[in-house]
This record gives structure tokens, C-alpha cells and sequence, in this order.
């Protein structure tokens, strides 16, 4: 059987490249993960970044193999901070069917294919929020691609995510039968103890509470957790090192997770002024996840540059700006899932697009969202010492943000997958 070429390149492209050991890159500039360097060479050996700087800075080995790349900026692998592996699109196939109907070998065999996408698409790294009704399935995925079984990004998981019983879904059935929830179950001391330390001996890398729900008695957010709750499930994960981000929408919900200890808020589009200077002044950073909201409009009817926006994604838009202003540290999280995995630059688009400056914005998916994760002293930036996590695009997206879509190269942990 004959198997195309195109297929097989992104798997065979590490095996192939694996014993060039030291690679000299040469760009038209490089974005540090700070600014702007034009001239600049980067040199890698193994899997590390060991020099980078001007041309004539850099001296590479004379064995040295040298990647040219005339015309385009490299820059860190590129971070989302908020991604969904185990979901598709919504308007493929809906969140309760994905969760009550599809089996988990589908859902895993569909993800094996989400996470090479994102890293093809310069996502190098990723913190997976929940598998929405998959189990812990995202800690087996991540172990393929450390042990190189599957290609994709770096991967900091939560595996189930952790709800208020009766507040998540899927909802709307005969009470007499206990339908399967796409989170995990919890409340009060005992409950909320067991859980986190449950996903944590799974081998969560993070913890992710649900701080509200639309669980209301018209549907509408209302807080799921007390204060005394959300406060439990951080000093239980803090114990053991573990750090929470929390879903809220609702202002209640996001300062009572700021007063807890939370280290990063999803969404938070109904976030006060105050709420949001209290984030600022505890370092709690905000992943807005624009483009989720930007595709769920367009999935109920909106036709984007055709009609006027809707009022959700108005009110997307001030809330935005109300962060921005306030000066809170906004990372690069997507919620990609909700649309197609690979097309995770939709994010950086709209964070340009609701007011951010495009070097604001690839900050945002490089060097800050390192240092949100903990991971500033391994990936993020392009200096000596760190992993050779390096994407190329053609053209500068700190001028273009769009040309974050250019994707020429892909290098993680010096491996490169895409190269033209």
C-alpha cells in the first residue's frame, strides 16, 4: 500500500532530523518573546537554544546544519492557554453528544489528530482545561507525545475539571437515571478534598473548578462554590504544588475565586472594575477566550462582516477593553475546541482586534503565558538555556498579527516538525 508523502512527513520529520544535533537558524528578525530583534541568528544544539544574537555573535560549529529563512520572523513556539483536546466543533456535532454518545476511543483517536494540528499551526504548548466527559484520557495523551508516540505541543492537563453537583451538564433528562457529566462532581470539605487529591495522584497537572454555572432558575450564571469551598480546593492543590484556574463569568464568582488564591480566571466577562484592580494586585491573569465567544455567535446565526455585531459579542468587546484598561495580565487562551483545533491563531486575531497592540498580543502567547504557567525558565522566550521551542512565519506579526497563520517552521525541543 502506498501511503502519501504529505501524510507521513509530520511523523517521519522527527526521526529523520533527530541526529542533526546543532542547527543554526538564520530569519530576517526574531521576536524575543519581549521585542523585536533584527539580524538575529539563533543556534541549537540537542534540545536547547545555546545562543542567540547577532550574526556575527554567533558562531556555529562548522558541522553545523543551518536552516535559511529569508523573509520571516522567528519567534517562541506559541502558547494556548485554554484548550479543549477531546472536543470539535459545536456545529459539527453538539457538547452533549460529544459527551453521552461518542465513544472514548473516537474521542481519543479525534484528539490524536487536534494536538498535531495545534503543533503544525505553531502551538508548541497547550494547558488543556477538562476533557469534557473523557476521563483522565488527556494524561495518556500527553504521555504519547512525551514518549514521542504521537507528534503534538507540550501539555499541562486537569484531566475532569471539578462542578458544584447540579450545576453542569448534560442536564434535561428523566431524574430517575444518572446521566454522565462532562466535569467531576464535588462539594464541601470531604468531597472537595478527595477530588482534588484524586486528580492530582491521576496525574493532573493543574486544577480547574468551575466557580459558576448557567444553573440558575432561568438558566442564568449563578455561583456554583462558597467562599469557603474555593478557598478548600486552593489550599489543597497549593499543598502539593498544584495551582487552580477557575471558570466565572460573574463577578461574585470571579472575586471570591481572587480571594481564594486562584491563579488565573477563564472568561470573566462580567468582571467589575474593582474585581478586576484586586486580579491585578494578586497577579491572578485572565484568560478572556474571545474566540470561543466569536464562534458561537457565528454558530447561532451571526454571518461575521455581513450583519452588525450581536450584543454578545458587544458586550465581549467593553469587558475586554475594561480588562485592558485596568492593566491585568491577559493571557493567550483560546478555548479552541469549541472551533477547530489548528486554527488556535484565531485567538491573537481577536486580542489585536478588540485593542491589544500585536507585540501586547504575542506576549500574551509566548512569554507571559509562560510565566502564568510556571514555565518562564523552560519555554516562552528565545534566550540561551531554554527549550528549542521555535516557530517561523512569513512576514512580521508584530507589524501583521495575521501572519501568525504563515507557519514555515516548527521546532519543539530542537525536533523539527515543519520546515519549508
Amino acid at each position: 500500500m502506498r501511503v502519501a508523502r504529505s501524510l507521513l512527513l509530520p511523523l517521519l520529520a522527527p526521526l529523520a532530523l533527530a541526529a542533526q544535533r546543532t542547527t543554526l537558524i538564520t530569519p530576517a528578525r526574531v521576536f524575543d518573546g519581549n521585542v523585536v530583534q533584527e539580524g538575529w541568528v539563533v543556534l541549537v544544539q540537542g534540545d536547547t537554544i545555546v545562543a542567540a544574537g547577532p550574526a556575527a555573535s554567533v558562531h556555529a560549529p562548522a558541522d553545523a546544519s543551518r536552516i535559511d529563512l529569508p523573509g520571516t520572523t522567528l519567534l517562541p513556539g506559541l502558547i494556548d492557554a485554554h484548550s479543549h483536546v477531546f472536543l470539535h466543533p459545536y456545529n459539527e456535532t453538539p457538547w452533549d453528544d460529544q459527551v453521552l454518545h461518542e465513544p472514548l476511543a473516537l474521542r481519543v483517536a479525534r484528539a490524536t489528530n487536534h494536538v498535531r494540528n495545534t503543533l503544525m499551526a505553531g502551538f508548541t504548548t497547550i494547558r488543556d482545561l477538562g476533557t469534557e466527559g473523557a476521563g483522565e484520557a488527556d494524561v495518556g495523551l500527553k504521555q504519547a507525545i512525551e514518549q514521542g508516540i504521537i507528534p503534538g505541543p507540550r501539555m499541562l492537563v486537569v484531566t475532569r475539571a471539578i462542578v458544584a453537583t447540579g450545576s453542569y451538564g448534560p442536564k434535561g433528562f428523566d431524574p430517575r437515571w444518572a446521566v454522565p457529566q462532562g466535569a467531576e462532581e464535588a462539594d464541601g470539605v470531604d468531597g472537595l478534598i478527595h477530588a482534588v487529591r484524586s486528580q492530582i495522584s491521576k496525574g493532573a497537572d493543574w486544577i480547574k473548578i468551575y466557580g459558576d454555572y448557567r444553573w440558575g432558575p432561568n438558566g442564568e450564571t449563578r455561583p456554583t462554590f462558597s467562599q469557603e469551598e474555593v478557598n478548600l480546593v486552593v489550599q489543597t492543590a497549593r499543598a502539593s504544588g498544584r495551582p487552580v484556574a477557575v471558570h466565572a463569568y460573574s463577578d461574585t464568582a470571579i472575586r471570591r475565586a481572587v480571594i481564594a488564591g486562584v491563579e488565573t480566571v477563564e472568561h470573566a466577562d462580567e468582571a467589575s472594575a474593582a474585581t478586576l484592580q484586586l486580579m491585578r494586585e494578586r497577579g491572578v491573569a485572565l484568560c478572556p477566550t474571545l474566540a470561543a465567544g466569536d464562534a458561537v455567535a457565528q454558530y447561532r446565526g451571526w454571518k461575521k462582516g455581513v450583519d452588525p455585531e450581536p450584543e454578545t459579542i458587544k458586550h465581549r468587546r467593553a469587558a475586554f477593553a475594561l480588562a485592558l484598561a485596568s492593566g491585568v495580565t491577559i493571557c493567550n487562551g483560546s478555548d479552541v475546541g469549541v472551533f477547530t483545533h489548528g486554527d488556535n491563531a484565531r485567538e491573537l486575531e481577536l486580542l489585536v482586534d478588540y485593542g491589544m497592540t500585536p507585540v501586547a498580543a504575542l506576549r500574551a502567547a509566548t512569554s507571559v503565558d509562560a510565566k502564568v504557567l510556571h514555565l518562564e525558565r523552560r519555554i516562552g522566550s528565545v534566550k540561551p538555556g531554554l527549550f528549542a521551542d521555535l516557530i517561523a512565519v512569513t512576514g512580521d506579526p508584530t507589524k501583521d498579527i495575521h501572519a501568525v497563520r504563515q507557519v514555515a517552521l516548527v521546532m519543539k525541543g530542537g525536533v523539527i516538525y515543519k520546515r519549508p
